[in-house]
């Protein structure tokens, strides 16, 4: 597998473009985002399991479930269309219709995504208007994938990408994606809005294996503030035109690229933790030797969505007893007395609990540790072979300030 420049458009047959439609205020902030598919793709998808489901939600699981091939996604940021009843679902066919329009293709092989403040109806004189200017901005040049991931931005300070290449019988081919999520993140999931984009060939089926399974690896490890957004949707389009031999049943060529659409996944996971809405760190709970694998994940989890151990790390607090008090109301059961606790980081490494007892250690170098920019949390359970890896972020005085004028 090679890592190599881009996102979305990255895969051969792809096309992107992000512009300025006239939904945010500002207008260096682009807000809506197309992905174009020149041929029908097989496609699969992962959404929000919040009971209030946003009207793209509802949309692209109604084309899921249809089991056609699809070819587009259109995506506008600052108004979520969630919580908008029935006007919010004629408002979305109506995006969706007008991109098909111009894109001379079928309604229903549109899919939709929306971003931003939930219960604000669409403008959708600029949203039509928007359509028009996705269709003459249409690239397959990395800078158009640059753009489309831009244009999903609401509090993100960055834009998330990330492709890779791999060689299936002979063929290489393509996995591209891009995603976006700092607020409104927590493993219950896909967590964000994001494309992937490949060239393989797949079954539809096997497609959809890929996306569930890489989600519980990648998205539903990460947290930012225990929230599940009413948008939440992950989608992928596999158009076929790396010419590999079609993938339909589990074999090495099924490990491979399972392996690729996971790496990606994670990737783009890892940006979007370090991306909290505030967040000054990124914070990696590795959980070692648990019992099983159910267990390192709940534990891993709970490491990193605690308020006191995100707060402690903001602080670069080396207060153990955090740590160690969230993995124990993880509804794990576990036996405390044997466990080692390690932070890690750029700084160095250092053992801070033995065989479950707070140790005297060099307070320092622990601060220093804790001051890097990416911290890890390595707790060895001592009860098994299974490990878990989750990614979350610190809790700062500044994920207060943008959430509490959020709509403004």
């Amino acid at each position: 597998m090679e890592t190599i420049s881009g996102g979305v458009t990255a895969a051969m047959g792809f096309q992107a473009a992000g512009v300025y439609a006239g939904i945010k205020k500002q207008k260096q902030k682009k807000d809506m985002a197309l992905v174009y598919s020149t041929v029908p793709a097989v496609a699969a998808g992962t959404f929000t399991t919040n009971v209030v489901k946003a009207a793209p939600v509802k949309w692209d699981m109604k084309l899921m479930k249809s089991g056609k091939k699809l070819q587009a996604m259109v995506i506008n940021s600052g108004i979520a269309n969630a919580c908008t009843g029935t006007k919010g679902d004629l408002d979305n066919e109506t995006m969706a219709k007008a991109m098909a329009k111009e894109l001379g293709i079928e309604v229903d092989s549109v899919l939709t995504a929306s971003t931003g403040v939930i219960g604000r109806e669409m403008p959708m004189d600029a949203i039509v208007a928007g359509t028009a200017l996705l269709k003459e901005a249409l690239s397959d040049g990395i800078e158009a994938g640059h753009m489309a991931a831009e244009s999903i931005m609401t509090t993100d300070t960055i834009s998330k990408e990330c492709a890779v290449t791999i060689e299936l019988g002979g063929k290489t081919v393509t996995i591209g994606a891009m995603s976006k999520g700092s607020g409104m993140i927590h493993p219950n999931m896909a967590t964000m809005i994001g494309i992937l984009t490949t060239d393989a060939a797949i079954s539809k089926e096997l497609l959809q294996e890929v996306i569930s399974e890489s989600v519980q690896k990648s998205f539903n490890m990460i947290s930012v503030d225990r929230d599940t957004s009413t948008n939440d949707t992950y989608v992928a389009l596999a158009n076929g035109l790396a010419g590999n031999e079609e993938i339909t049943t589990k074999n090495a060529d099924y490990a491979k690229f399972f392996d690729a659409v996971k790496y990606v996944s994670t990737t783009l996971a890892k940006k979007m933790a370090g991306d909290g809405e505030g967040a000054s760190k990124l914070i990696e709970a590795r959980v070692l030797n648990a019992a099983s694998y159910e267990d390192a994940v709940l534990l891993s989890k709970s490491i990193i969505t605690s308020n006191l151990v995100k707060a402690a790390v903001f602080g670069n607090d080396a207060n153990c007893g955090r740590f160690m008090c969230a993995m124990g109301y993880s509804g794990v059961q576990f036996n405390p007395d044997i466990v080692d606790l390690f932070f890690e980081s750029s700084e160095g490494k250092i053992m801070v609990v033995e065989n479950g007892i707070g140790l005297v250690f060099n307070e320092e170098l622990a601060t220093k540790i804790l001051s890097s920019k990416e911290v890890t949390v390595i707790a060895n359970m001592k009860a098994g072979q299974s490990t878990a890896t989750a990614w979350g972020c610190d809790l700062t005085y500044d994920y207060v300030k943008i959430n509490a004028d959020y709509r403004s």
